[in-house]
């Protein structure tokens, strides 16, 4: 009898295990998400709205043929989400909401829903401040209880949010629909700060545009002599060439970084990021052998036109407006050319001290060798999309850059003690 119990019972506890869905095959209940962007004078929104969730909602047929409903729907779409959020003061003054431009989204994976784009723009009443409000949002939630609304700040320059990252602040359930807004921390100088800390931020990890700049370096304390690298220039020589290839790259990607964040020229990034490896390649395959000697700060400032395209694609989110975008722009490249001050300073003195030594050839070969093969690495995978472990092993040293420094300069200094040495000791 136990045994027939336990069968039993065994039974039903395997119908329950495989007849019960996976947690990786359910589908989590889709949400509503309310994006604000603030700009100087007013907060523009874009609602993302599950049409199969609105439809329950707006009690009309949508999901049938969503572009031909929302066609058919349109004034009474935006009147129903009109009437379904308001904003106001923290004195109870009504801000004005204007919402249009109605859209659909589709997504990659079929069983997903289709959501409605809506923009809206929230504008406070004279004298207000933009920065702090109450904002009530029940599209969908009122007439639906189990929905949820993910409320987030998309872009606020003066508190350092940007597009790339925004910030969840709320989420809007059927009896909590209204939130208190307060973005009044802000200020343009935390905001310039931000961008300033950004410019920094993309050189520390942008380790393609340091190693160019690197490779360009590399030969730059030596002469040529017989279309070959010799000997030492002397200091004034090199630190002049240091500071003129520096210079140049500078204004160079300053140019295009001006040019590419007003919208003045659009070229696609892939390109672009292909010509910055191929940058590497060539600075690279120069550092071995000169083969533009003399010409360094015109292929420093030509390349450098090229990898502020790649700047440029980051600061056209910074800002909208034509002061923020002008900010932007400034505090975008202060930021790159403080990291790369800090870079230059942390690795050239060490080799400036090794050119002196005969060391150094063979450290300028290794580090020359090693930007080809970083350099053709990124072409292959950024031309043919052929996957290579130059991204794990780069960014490997990368963040191993204070050991490699420490290195360099035990190396730096050992040499030039040798070769101290060697001079001192007498020939027999």
């Amino acid at each position: 009898m136990v045994k027939k119990l336990l069968a039993v019972c065994m039974s039903l506890w395997m119908m329950v295990l495989f007849s019960a869905p996976s947690s990786t095959s359910a589908h989590a209940m889709p949400t509503s998400l309310v994006y604000l962007d603030f700009l100087e004078n007013e907060v523009e929104a874009e609602l993302i709205i599950p049409i199969d969730r609105l439809e329950v909602a707006f009690k009309q047929n949508l999901t049938g043929d969503p572009k031909k409903a929302v066609s058919t729907y349109h004034d009474e779409l935006l009147s129903y989400i009109t009437s379904h959020m308001s904003a106001k003061t923290s004195d109870g003054e009504d801000w004005s909401i204007q919402v249009d431009d109605l859209s659909l989204s589709y997504p990659d994976v079929e069983t997903d829903p289709i959501d409605l784009i809506a923009k809206a723009t929230l504008v406070p009443p004279k004298g207000a401040a933009v920065d702090s409000f109450t904002l009530n949002y029940e599209v969908v939630v009122k007439e639906l209880v189990t929905h949820v609304i993910t409320l987030a700040v998309r872009s606020d320059w003066n508190n350092g949010i940007y597009t790339s990252n925004p910030e969840i602040i709320a989420n809007i359930i059927h009896n909590n629909t209204t939130v208190s807004i307060d973005q009044s921390d802000g200020s343009v100088w935390k905001g310039f700060g931000s961008i300033v800390k950004s410019g920094m931020a993309h050189i520390a990890e942008g380790v393609d545009h340091l190693l160019f700049l690197l490779a360009l370096l590399l030969p730059a304390p030596l002469l040529v002599k017989n279309r070959k690298w010799d000997r030492f220039a002397g200091a004034k020589h090199s630190i002049k060439q240091l500071l003129k290839i520096t210079l140049a790259f500078t204004i160079g990607h300053s140019i295009t970084l001006i040019i590419g964040s007003t919208g003045w020229v659009n070229i696609p990034s892939q390109p672009i990021e292909v010509l910055i490896a191929v940058s590497i390649f060539i600075s690279a395959i120069h550092a071995i052998r000169p083969i533009f000697a003399g010409r360094e700060i015109f292929v420093a400032g030509g390349f450098g036109l090229v990898h502020g395209l790649a700047f440029a694609t980051l600061v056209t989110d910074l800002g909208v407006t034509p002061m923020r975008i002008a900010l932007s722009v400034l505090g975008f490249n202060i930021g790159i050319e403080l990291m790369q001050l800090f870079v230059i300073v942390l690795i050239m003195p060490w080799l400036l001290l090794l050119s002196v030594t005969k060391v150094y050839s063979l450290v300028r070969i290794i580090g020359s060798l090693f930007a080809i093969f970083a350099s053709a690495g990124w072409i292959l995978d950024r031309a043919f999309s052929i996957s290579t472990p130059v991204d794990t092993i780069v960014n490997a040293l990368a963040q191993n850059v204070t050991w490699f420094v420490a290195l360099l300069a035990i190396i730096s200094i050992a040499s030039l003690l040798f070769n101290k040495i060697i001079k001192k000791t007498p020939v027999s």
